[in-house]
């Protein structure tokens, strides 16, 4: 086998990878119900089957992205991988609350450890501009339809089977993922593992993030200014000070502060932090909103979000790689932000007499090429001038700030969302009215965060006396794409 087929081979195989955890991340939504019922589970547990997840999920990728570059990004996606499949499994034979909320804190940490070194593979695997915009393509398809996906898949074996069915379908991929994943994927030459390990750093930035996501994600039960969410908040914040004082002082440390001073990774991060924060959101509100007030089905609401999907994958053939080729990538990103923030915008006028067809179709139409023309910029910009050695890193800060950031939209968004909707009940409107005008008020508040993520595009990532240095990194022109 050639070494080129088996970097594109070894490529789906971490796009697997990516896949199974982008699909559990919305799989489950569809089947709570069902959940709730058959397990006679309380509202708080099952709060809880989801938070579990997040937070466990967003805590532990910054970790995860270093100890690839430091112990070897093959050996942690593979470990990823394992524990994420047999957690899916101990979830699909759950019995109680317990026993399915451990699984899925499991499957959050076994998610982070696969997912936070995939980029650093793609960029070490693909050192030539054209090439890792095709591969970072194919992760944008994964990462933008494995959603909508999600909730298609949900409905059909929830409905159609039972909600067992949603943790088992990882078994196969799981284990087609690890035997071809030991078998295709090579560990980059240039990793460090006589370094040691700055464990202190790793427990405290985990523990700083594991009590942020946990004051996010509760702070709907609680309220923002609660005592709670102030205490567990200020903890955080505290130990987040704590990291970096501990990290300028190191020879060694788990996250080099040196990172932290490329305005792509860090601008591009924050970007990418914002408008997943309104494309969760509209994930959330767009299922209620299609089963809530336009009475669609399960399945019926996954096949609402097929347009996006589509979109994005016909973008991710090669469409998106020969548009930033022409433009530029910081060009491109701008436009494809442009179009979500507009779908967001018009699914804002969506009442409870509302057609799918234009008036959430267009939306969702345009979500999709939205989408795949501004993920894989934002995502090759953010690693665009990351050394090899800290690429696990600047990976798992990258999708850190994307879950983190869609974890606080879709908490914020949609605590403002339910407070004005209970408001407007309790003013005596009926059920139907409240909860739509709850819908409109959070896809608007999805895309003011999307055009905040524009407005860091052309600010922090803007041209500094001449041409961006990361566009030389990412450059290229459509004669490297008829050659590759």
């Amino acid at each position: 086998m050639s070494s080129n087929f088996r970097r594109w081979l070894a490529l789906v195989v971490v796009c697997m990878g990516q896949l199974m955890v982008m699909v559990d991340t919305t799989i489950v939504n569809v089947a709570l119900p069902h959940i709730q019922r058959d397990l006679n589970l309380t509202q708080a547990d099952l709060t809880w089957v989801v938070n579990a997840y997040v937070i466990a999920y967003g805590s532990f990728l910054l970790v995860a992205g270093r100890l690839g570059d430091l112990v070897g990004r093959r050996n942690v996606f593979l470990a990823g991988v394992f524990l994420f499949t047999v957690a899916s499994v101990g979830c699909g034979f759950s019995q109680g609350s317990d026993h399915l909320i451990i699984g899925r804190f499991l499957q959050g940490l076994g998610g982070s450890l696969a997912t936070g070194v995939i980029i650093a593979i793609i960029v070490t695997g693909f050192p030539r501009p054209v090439e890792r915009a095709q591969a970072m393509s194919l992760l944008t398809l994964v990462i933008a339809g494995g959603g909508s996906f999600g909730l298609l898949a949900g409905g059909v074996l929830t409905q159609l089977v039972n909600w067992h069915w949603i943790f088992f379908i990882n078994l196969p991929i799981g284990v087609a993922a690890l035997v071809l994943g030991a078998w295709l994927i090579q560990e980059a030459p240039d990793l460090r593992p006589s370094q040691r390990v700055d464990f202190l750093g790793a427990i405290i930035v985990t523990a700083a993030l594991m009590l942020g996501i946990y004051t996010i994600v509760t702070a709907s039960d609680f309220g923002w200014t609660s005592t709670h969410s102030i205490e567990f908040g200020g903890a955080a914040a505290g130990l987040l000070v704590a990291f970096l004082a501990l990290e300028w002082r190191l020879a060694n440390p788990i996250m080099p502060l040196r990172v932290l001073t490329m305005r792509s990774l860090t601008g591009a991060s924050v970007a990418r932090g914002l408008l997943f924060a309104g494309m969760f959101t509209n994930f959330f509100v767009g299922a209620l909103y299609m089963q809530h007030i336009k009475g669609f089905t399960a399945i019926e609401t996954g096949l609402g979000f097929l347009p996006t999907t589509l979109a994005v994958g016909t973008m991710s053939a090669g469409i998106s790689a020969r548009l930033m080729a022409r433009f530029g990538a910081r060009n491109l990103a701008l436009g494809g932000i442009a179009l979500i923030a507009t779908a967001l915008v018009l699914l804002s006028q969506a009442d409870m007499h509302a057609s799918y067809f234009p008036t959430l179709f267009v939306p969702y139409l345009l979500l999709g090429l939205g989408g795949g023309t501004s993920f894989m910029p934002l995502l090759t910009i953010s690693m665009s001038e990351v050394a090899a050695a800290d690429a696990g890193l600047a990976s798992g800060f990258s999708n850190a700030t994307m879950q983190i950031g869609g974890a606080f939209g879709l908490a914020a968004l949609g605590t403002v969302s339910t407070d004005h909707a209970k408001a407007l009940l309790a003013q005596g409107n009926p059920l139907a009215v409240a909860l739509t005008a709850g819908y409109q008020l959070a896809f608007v508040l999805a895309a003011i965060s999307v055009a905040a993520g524009l407005l860091v595009v052309l600010t922090v990532l803007r041209p500094a006396g001449g041409r961006p240095r990361f566009e030389a990194v990412t450059h290229f022109d459509e004669a490297e794409i008829e050659a590759a």
